[in-house]
């Protein structure tokens, strides 16, 4: 039976991802896009416009997959550094992933794949490590986004007690090339390059390859074992470190380093800077939590059942880099 992948969020950083792999394997392949995106292309591409939080506009992404083996990945969601959780976030990342799964069920996909956080994972004390956890609550994590996606989380594990095969995957903080969404930490590095960013902050988080994550989506979907979640991290990396690998395959300027508490106090500041500048500021009070939060993740789960092996920054950072150049070359100004 010929193999379809149903992809959500295929206009964003991730999503887009993994369409141009199926694509590069030529897997038939349909993809969600908001109306008005940009639809990724591809010989074995369709894309169908449509929003999460509206069940029907999401109809024509399932209908006639009849005779196929269908996979759903759901990439879609909100991403937002802030603190609270917004309606509009609530909307999208838990209705949304709602109303996928009720889809999934009406039209007896063959597996969901859902695309949640490592953020969704209650945090340890600053030496322990963290690995999957079998049950999620918004109370037990910090910030918005967090909260958004153990819900999600919660609900797809949820549907699995009742009857639905999915498997869940947790990516830690994702980077590299192919980014037409906003990513925030594909942000910070073409900031650098384009030499509008005004200063480092002390502190990191675990950065993983959106490429790495694309291609541990998909293999979830094929050898993940149904009811599973599986951690798809990297290792912990300073922000600096990432800057200074970014230096040295793009040149810059050397940026002072900023304690967290100081940044904390220079946010308002910073924050003023990329409003002048029209962008999404990147230090807020929850980023700044984030890069001083516990990010011992372990994927050895994932690098048991699934083959996961990430790859190192520096090639992450290499290609990124390459790309920004290229976008900033074919971009019209």
């Amino acid at each position: 039976m010929q193999k379809l992948f149903l992809v959500t969020g295929a206009a964003g950083h991730l999503g887009g991802t993994i369409v141009r792999q199926l694509e590069k394997d030529g897997v038939l392949t349909r993809g969600l896009v908001l109306p008005g995106e940009a639809a990724p292309q591809g010989d074995h591409v369709t894309c169908v416009e449509g929003d999460v939080r509206k069940k029907d506009s999401l109809r024509p992404l399932f209908e006639g997959i009849q005779g196929y083996e269908t996979y759903v990945i759901h990439t879609a969601g909100i991403v937002d550094i802030s603190e609270h959780v917004s309606p509009t976030m609530y909307d999208v990342n838990v209705n949304g992933t709602k109303n996928i799964i009720d889809l999934c069920r009406e039209y007896q996909v063959k597996r969901l794949v859902y695309v949640s956080s490592v953020h969704a994972i209650p945090e340890k004390k600053s030496l322990e490590v963290m690995r999957e956890v079998t049950r999620f609550s918004p109370d037990w994590v910090v910030g918005g986004y967090a909260k958004t996606k153990a819900e999600a989380t919660q609900a797809v594990l949820d549907a699995v007690a009742q009857g639905l095969d999915a498997v869940v995957v947790h990516p830690s903080g994702i980077l590299g090339p192919y980014d037409n969404a906003g990513n925030h930490l594909v942000q910070m590095v073409r900031d650098y390059v384009n030499g509008k960013l005004p200063a480092c902050v002390k502190g990191g988080y675990d950065f993983v390859d959106v490429r790495d994550v694309a291609l541990g989506c998909l293999t979830a979907a094929e050898k993940g074992k149904t009811g599973e979640c599986y951690i798809l991290s990297n290792r912990h990396y300073d922000v600096k470190d990432v800057l200074r690998i970014a230096k040295s395959v793009s040149g810059g300027r050397k940026l002072p380093v900023l304690p967290i508490w100081m940044a904390k106090g220079a946010a308002p500041l910073l924050g003023f800077i990329a409003k002048v500048r029209k962008q999404r500021p990147l230090y807020t009070k929850y980023s700044l939590y984030t890069l001083s939060s516990n990010d011992r993740f372990s994927h050895d789960k994932a690098t048991s059942d699934l083959g996961y092996r990430p790859r190192d920054l520096y090639q992450t950072i290499r290609d990124t880099v390459s790309w920004i150049r290229k976008r900033k070359v074919t971009t019209p100004t």
